[in-house]
């Protein structure tokens, strides 16, 4: 059991008199939490690591100095969450079509059966997307019988400018790769090898060799239950010289096979060729948390609802390398930024004399780079059911850069709140930007999604791109950089030049809206045909 150790040397601000009207949040508080979440001494905020149990004590301190209840287990602020972590052995090979493949510089991957040894020979079989929709009338396996082998196929999905096809631009959950690997499983595959192209994932292979190359919390497998021997990646200079060296595509280049993976009349390709694995994990029971809070609703019957915000507290831990290099992936924008606005938010509800009508609930979840694993576990053991959970308001991945005349809430018109937003927006004096990269399907790709799956209507709260005093432009350069050189790398550390004034917007318009939603008569919910809205209503029955 984790005590509440006070860490009076580094908290921010303290607990004052409460003010009815105090919504303001101080850039600076922000960028205090920023610089202590990302500091070194965290170690990465990995997962189940000393890393984790500092960040989990801090991050519990500065919610009881706000005044928060603790809404965890036993009456502490922490949520238990079992997992175990798997870590692919050096003694691990994988041969493709004869040829070994170097780990790491041309293949990531795991054992997701979470067998210490996993002993293959399997034929390889490319299936485009790997793709199964029957709503749109696609399907890449074509009944073709893929139990026991090997899957190659591309992520992302079948473009579109319809939005009654695969979303129109907007990525669906079909085009993500945990869906991927989901389908093959449950189809009997033995392995899948995802295709890795800048283009088609959104991110360059640094990032993936990044946050495959240590160890992997994973949800125990329950018995009986389907699942991959390897689920990885492979490098588009790998995937290259293994479609070349198969008859069946031999001479064609990535472009053109992404092409026919494209079409609706695509059918799966046996390579001719076979992987040859020898998968040796080390498999240990391990417990992350969830760091959970509440402000109890004022009114006798909505106090049993609430407003839910989230931010995924962990991030990549540490690698080994070489004496002199950084091992440590600080992860200051991704999300140490997410959580010190949680904390301000809260700060700011603890100082107003007047409560919400529906409770305020906190949660800052583990496991997110993982796979979303803590907020799963959270939206299956909540702390107010699903149905009852107005709204999800979560927080991931800010840019310290500036001030700006937007915001961008991706998701947000898909419910019935998209009102409330608007006005909202409009009386901050910003404008409401679309996702401008809808393609790489974001919305999926962050803690919003676990919830959503259970049909809490949930978006993400983000700054724009339109900084002000700067020219046009100057925002898509500056985030660009960031995810070429800083996005999963040990250089996303905290920068005393940063500038936290738009985050602070970004957290009090987040702290408006999250009370105008607890103070509303109606439960907000998803709009008419939107993919959500079957699974709220069952979360009402």
């Amino acid at each position: 059991m984790r005590s509440l150790v006070i860490l009076s040397l580094l908290t921010v601000g303290c607990v004052g008199t409460p003010d009815s009207t105090d919504t303001r949040i101080d850039p600076d508080d922000l960028a205090a939490h920023v610089r202590f979440l990302s500091h070194d001494l965290l170690e990465g905020r990995g997962v189940g690591g000393r890393g984790e149990a500092l960040t989990a004590e801090y991050l519990a301190t500065q919610l009881a100095l706000a005044g928060a209840d603790s809404a965890g287990d036993d009456g502490t602020y922490f949520q238990r969450v079992p997992l175990v972590e798997i870590k692919t052995q050096p003694g691990s090979a994988l041969s493709l079509a004869g040829r070994d493949t170097v780990p790491l510089d041309e293949y990531v991957g795991n054992n997701e059966r979470q067998t210490g040894r996993e002993v293959f020979d399997a034929e390889v079989v490319f299936v485009g997307h790997g793709i199964t929709a029957p709503e749109f009338e696609w399907d890449n396996y074509k009944e073709f019988d893929v139990r026991g082998k090997i899957l190659l196929l591309f992520t992302n999905e079948p473009p579109s400018e319809d939005d009654a096809f695969f979303g129109g631009r907007a990525l669906t959950y079909y085009g993500r790769w945990t869906f991927k690997f989901e389908e093959a499983a449950r189809r009997g595959a033995l392995g899948v090898l995802i295709v890795h192209t800048d283009e088609t994932a959104g991110y360059p292979w640094e990032v993936v060799r990044n946050s495959w190359s240590g160890s992997q919390p994973y949800v125990e497998v329950r018995e009986g239950e389907a699942k991959l021997a390897l689920a990885g990646w492979l490098t588009s200079s790998a995937a290259e010289r293994l479609f070349d060296v198969s008859p069946a595509t031999r001479g064609k280049s990535l472009a053109q096979l992404l092409e026919m993976a494209n079409r609706k009349d695509f059918v799966p390709l046996p390579l001719s060729v076979r992987a040859e694995g020898d998968l040796r994990s080390s498999i240990v029971p391990i417990e992350t948390v969830n760091v959970l809070a509440r402000f109890e609703g004022s009114d006798p019957q909505l106090k049993d609802e609430a407003v839910l915000y989230t931010a995924h507290w962990d991030h990549l831990g540490m690698q080994e390398v070489a004496e002199g290099e950084d091992g440590i992936y600080n992860g200051a924008v991704d999300n140490a930024t997410g959580c010190a606005v949680l904390l301000e938010i809260a700060r700011a509800f603890g100082r107003q004399a007047s409560k919400p009508a529906r409770s305020v609930l906190f949660a800052f979840v583990g496991a997110e780079e993982s796979g979303l694993l803590g907020s799963a576990y959270y939206a299956s053991n909540p702390v107010v059911s699903v149905g009852r959970t107005a709204i999800n308001l979560n927080y991931d991945g800010l840019y310290p850069f500036g001030a700006t005349r937007d915001f961008s809430l991706p998701g947000h018109e898909r419910t019935t709140a998209r009102g409330t937003v608007e006005a909202l927006a409009a009386e901050f004096g910003v404008s409401l930007t679309p996702d401008a990269h809808p393609e790489q399907g974001y919305y999926y790709r962050s803690d919003q999604f676990s919830l959503a799956k259970q049909g809490v209507p949930a978006f993400s709260l983000r700054t724009g791109t339109h900084y002000i005093g700067r020219p046009e432009g100057w925002g898509d350069e500056r985030v660009g950089e960031y995810r070429e050189r800083h996005y999963h790398q040990p250089s996303d550390e905290h920068n005393d030049e940063w500038d936290f004034t738009g985050i602070a917007d970004l957290a009090e318009f987040g702290l408006e809206l999250g009370r105008l939603v607890a103070d509303q008569a109606d439960l907000p919910t998803w709009n008419e045909g939107d993919e959500f809205l079957a699974a709220r209503e069952r979360s009402w029955q």
